[in-house]
């Protein structure tokens, strides 16, 4: 066999491959782009629950569920949590 005819069936057979695996390449980054969403979507609503958390402090601290110390310190620990909630997420979006 002559070396440009088996160079023309390698580079046909490299297309056939490429185009019967595409479908299955899409899927397989449709799957990661939709686990990242899923992660996305969850660090959200933890974020959300956060901020939830911290104004729930305030309020107890207003009316008089929580002393001012209590609530410094109680503070102090759920913004330290919000940091790395959002600190993930960035990281999730990329």
């Amino acid at each position: 066999m002559d070396i440009v005819a088996l160079l023309v069936i390698l580079a046909v057979l490299c297309a056939v491959v490429a185009l019967v695996s595409a479908p299955l390449r899409g899927r397989a980054v449709d799957r990661v782009r939709a686990e990242s969403d899923d992660e996305i979507a969850e660090l959200e609503a933890r974020k959300e629950a956060k901020y939830r958390e911290i104004r729930d402090a305030e309020l107890d601290m207003r009316t008089g569920k929580l002393s001012q110390e209590d609530h410094r310190a109680l503070d102090r620990q759920l913004r330290a949590e919000a940091v790395e909630i959002l600190k993930a997420l960035d990281d999730a979006r990329g």
